[in-house]
């Protein structure tokens, strides 16, 4: 895979997510952000068997989605016991 077509997988992915996605930061609400990572997580799939290249900004956001997911299932399991 060349430069350029590296480069234009991630222009997509990153017009892709800012259409798709609300930032992780701004989710509230622990389903919503079990369908993005669910989501992000077969986009990531797509990528890899279409083109065998996944943008590291995909990497970044899932971890990122992961990241809140975690504090919210915390935050639950703590008011919860």
């Amino acid at each position: 895979m060349t430069e350029y077509e590296k480069k234009k997988l991630e222009f997509e992915f990153n017009s892709f997510a800012k259409r798709n996605f609300e930032k992780p930061g701004n989710c509230r609400n622990i389903d919503q952000i079990r369908f993005y990572v669910q989501e992000l997580s077969q986009r990531i799939e797509e990528m890899k068997t279409t083109s065998g290249y996944v943008p590291d900004a995909a990497y970044r956001l899932l971890a990122q989605y992961n990241k809140v997911q975690n504090k919210l299932v915390y935050e639950y399991f703590k008011n919860t016991y």
